[in-house]
């Protein structure tokens, strides 16, 4: 799917957000439950979110470079 790349990077760490707001054990349902009411977001494959979501290191880091991208220390310049 075709998004722009600030879009995709804007989905990663917004969902990055939420994920690190709830208990562990109810992420996927409540991730699944974002996705689909967040109007940006659901033109993004929920799978290629988790799949960057899932490769995340330690520390202050955020999404950068569409979905090609990686994470990058620091904090992101939209939140």
């Amino acid at each position: 799917m075709s998004h722009p790349n600030a879009v995709f990077d804007l989905a990663v760490n917004r969902a990055d957000t939420y994920l690190r707001s709830l208990p562990p054990l109810s992420s996927q349902r409540n991730l699944l439950e974002w996705h689909s009411r967040t109007r940006f977001v659901s033109r993004i494959a929920l799978g290629v979110i988790v799949q960057a979501l899932e490769g995340r290191p330690e520390g202050l880091v955020h999404w950068e470079g569409g979905e090609k991208g990686g994470w990058v220390q620091g904090k992101a310049r939209f939140p």
